[in-house]
């Protein structure tokens, strides 16, 4: 039931780019580095900065409403705070969303590369703070994906699914598939970090759009549900212990 870490990835702006890491220090309560530390209000979310609380994803600008998110091309360096963010069609972004200038600005160019159709009001980029993050639900601390389960959702579906669809923080090799399902409230370690398993991942339409095309291609909610009963792929964690986890770290199932 051993496993290793076989990709490890963050999200930087919700619903936007997955970008894969060597290595990521994870902490009780500190949520995942960098990873869905802004999000893109779509029109007037209520969500307060100054005293964050979870909001529904459907407020944002994400692929489950808006497949087309997709097509941008963001990569974050954290070093100078600088996102660069590339589409078909467009002029390449660059600013520092930490400043209130460079949010304005990454939200003018979105909302020139998206169909007016999309737009359900002004774009505006929020920020999290402390350990808040823009996760698809509020306790969800890191997202894991077991490969073996990937597979064998493709094979049943009979097309090869990019891993990537499901937009998880680690992605693990050497799990049984669905093992996963049933661990909730167990403890498992990834890398050097101890972990409690917190509740399996209830998917959306965000699956059936392809990460390298932008196209909603696919009904992935209704291939888990037709051929499992479920509707999961992945889990959510949360650190009980800090520890660092690299590529090709063990990820050891619960015993």
């Amino acid at each position: 039931m051993n496993g290793h870490v076989a990709a490890i990835y963050r999200h930087p702006v919700k619903g936007f780019t997955p970008e894969p890491l060597p290595h990521v220090d994870l902490a009780p309560g500190e949520g995942f580095p960098h990873d869905r530390i802004w999000a893109v209000e779509n029109g007037p979310s209520g969500y307060d900065p100054d005293a964050p609380a979870f909001t529904p994803k459907q407020k944002f600008t994400v692929l489950a409403a808006i497949p087309k998110v997709a097509a941008a091309r963001t990569r974050y360096d954290e070093a100078s705070g600088v996102l660069t963010a590339e589409a078909p069609g467009a002029p390449v972004f660059s600013g520092r969303l930490a400043d209130d200038h460079g949010r304005a600005a990454f939200a003018a160019w979105l909302t020139a590369i998206l169909d007016a159709d999309d737009l359900r009001g002004p774009l505006k980029v929020v920020d999290a703070r402390g350990g808040f993050r823009f996760t698809d639900h509020p306790l969800g601390q890191v997202s894991v994906i077991n490969m073996a389960s990937v597979r064998d959702l493709s094979q049943k579906m009979g097309v090869e699914l990019d891993p990537l669809r499901f937009r998880g923080n680690l992605y693990v090799e050497g799990w049984p598939a669905w093992a996963e399902n049933e661990w909730s409230g167990r403890e498992l370690m990834v890398g050097w970090g101890r972990a409690k398993v917190f509740k399996p991942i209830v998917r959306c339409a965000a699956t059936g759009v392809d990460p390298a095309t932008a196209v909603r291609d696919l009904d992935v909610v209704k291939a888990l549900f037709d051929n499992y009963g479920h509707m999961f792929c992945g889990i959510y964690i949360q650190m009980t212990s800090a520890g660092r986890v690299a590529l090709g770290d063990a990820a050891t199932a619960p015993q």
